[in-house]
């Protein structure tokens, strides 16, 4: 019977309480937010279970204190329920990450010059080093030209401080 009871009330508050994100702010790439790329990635997950818990178990439930005045004088009592501004700005602050690096991996993929966009993509998404990066493409004997002369050349090019 609990069971049945919390679907009840997930349902309920699911319709009355909750809203879906549909509005995210701009992003604009910047050198920052390029950098940040692999952090945001790590944190998806994280948010994702995050929301999970706070939905599917108790972790989501707070309280709040309300003056009842039912019997003349306004007394201080607690209610408890589950914590819709919580799991909203989490929704939200998930929705957002995820624009980002949407817009990061496709601002990479429409990297038009095949080697500038290889060297993006190894050092963002794979995570290589740049001695890795500079092996790979055929500069070893220079492991800094990829970031000197690929990257950050197309990022000044961009104008992407």
């Amino acid at each position: 019977m609990p069971d049945q009871n919390r679907q009840f009330w997930r349902g309920y508050i699911d319709t009355n309480c909750l809203w879906e994100v549909t509005e995210v702010e701009e992003v604009k790439i910047t050198r920052k937010l390029l950098d940040s790329y692999k952090k945001l990635k790590r944190e998806l997950p994280v948010l994702e279970y995050e929301l999970n818990e706070l939905w599917m178990t108790d972790k989501g439930m707070g309280n709040s204190v309300i003056l009842n005045g039912k019997s003349g004088s306004k007394k201080p009592e607690t209610v408890v329920g589950f914590d819709c501004e919580k799991y909203n700005r989490r929704k939200k602050t998930l929705a957002k990450k995820k624009k980002q690096v949407a817009v990061i991996e496709k601002w990479i993929d429409d990297i038009p010059d095949g080697q500038t966009r290889c060297v993006f993509k190894m050092f963002y998404r794979d995570g290589m080093t740049w001695e890795k990066i500079s092996a790979k493409t055929g500069y070893s004997q220079s492991p800094d030209y990829p970031r000197l002369h690929i990257r950050d050349a197309y990022l000044k090019k961009c104008g992407i401080k």
